[in-house]
């Protein structure tokens, strides 16, 4: 039985997505969550196109999505897909799920059920300010629990980034429908308004989640570009030399701040054996240490959107001013062996090996 991923931050466009593939076909139900932060519980729904089959309330043992889906979506799946009539599924995590949380757990517990596809519904008219805005999930009422700290941009981002199928709702030609094609791949498939996806397109694949996690992989992450009518712009800046551990965190306000969506990887010089991800949206920005090099050293890449024009500038110079020097390149990596460990405290301790 195909089990199609449908994400949004916005319930309204969500819902309207979920019910447009339950009238498309017969046989299509859906599962929804709704989370209840204050609790850690969560409220379980079955739809189908007549109306509401179940409606329970899910009581956790952590109030996050891998245990959301392995305790109550694993099982519920497992039975709805032993009803007669039941020909597909729509499962709609609660808002501001990350998808590839939610299909991480839930692929080792394909058996009856498989996982079709990942749709993202994307409100246009709001997404420069969903995507690039300082508000929070805990503002908007949208957070996971208590200590859901996330932005809005990053929520959804995560959403974008990850789907196969992008269902955009408003002005095909505005700000915010530009902001998303900067955003997303070309692999990735548009469509405008949330009955432009049929059930067909949506239930009939299998959904690959190993490139949609390479589209998230901030080792590979590429500058994808789009239309700049409406003054939306993307840098890509990259090079063979680390940050300066000082120098990054005098520049980081200025690299990070603002109305910006950052992803990217960088190292430092006392830590060659670590590929560092960043990522941005809001004006938060999230850095740690990752991953281990190879027998390469690693390079230092960002991309970079965003929608105001002197942010690119600003950006583009902090980015230099936070690279070692040639001379210092020059010079080479011993001279860090043993030096102060500035990023301790959000990379996490270094490898004494190191």
């Amino acid at each position: 039985m195909p089990v199609a991923v449908v994400t949004a931050v916005d319930a309204v466009l969500r819902d309207a997505q979920v019910a447009s593939l339950m009238l498309d076909a017969a046989g299509v139900i859906c599962l929804r969550y709704e989370v209840q932060a204050s609790t850690s519980s969560l409220r379980r729904l079955v739809l189908s196109a007549e109306g509401v089959l179940e409606h329970e309330q899910v009581d956790l043992d952590h109030p996050c999505v891998s245990c959301a889906m392995r305790e109550d979506a694993v099982p519920t799946l497992g039975r709805l897909a032993q009803i007669p009539d039941v020909r597909a599924i729509v499962l709609a995590p609660p808002l501001s799920a990350d998808p590839s949380v939610v299909v991480g757990t839930l692929r080792p517990h394909q058996g009856d059920w498989h996982l079709a596809s990942a749709v993202s519904v994307i409100d246009v008219e709001a997404a420069v300010e969903d995507l690039l805005g300082e508000d929070t999930l805990a503002e908007r009422g949208l957070q996971w629990a208590v200590g859901d700290a996330r932005s809005v941009g990053e929520a959804l981002a995560a959403q974008i980034e990850y789907a196969e199928q992008l269902v955009i709702d408003g002005d095909p030609a505005g700000p915010g429908a530009e902001l998303v094609e900067h955003l997303r791949a070309p692999e990735q498939r548009l469509l405008q308004g949330p009955y432009a996806l049929g059930a067909d397109e949506a239930l009939e694949g299998r959904l690959d989640h190993l490139i949609a996690l390479r589209r998230r992989d901030a080792r590979y992450v590429e500058p994808y570009g789009g239309p700049t009518e409406h003054g939306t712009w993307t840098l890509d800046l990259h090079s063979e030399r680390p940050f300066h551990p000082r120098r990054l965190l005098e520049n980081i306000e200025a690299l990070g701040a603002g109305r910006l969506r950052e992803r990217g990887r960088f190292w430092v010089p006392d830590r060659p054996d670590s590929i560092c991800q960043w990522d941005g949206a809001g004006g938060q920005v999230s850095i740690g240490a990752v991953w281990r090099t190879g027998r390469e050293l690693p390079t230092t890449h960002l991309v970079v959107t965003g929608v105001d024009a002197a942010d690119a500038e600003r950006v583009r110079t902090a980015f230099a001013r936070s690279l070692l020097t040639e001379r210092e390149w020059s010079a080479g990596l011993e001279l860090w062996l043993g030096t102060e460990d500035h990023l301790a405290p959000w990379l996490g301790e270094r490898d004494v090996r190191v």
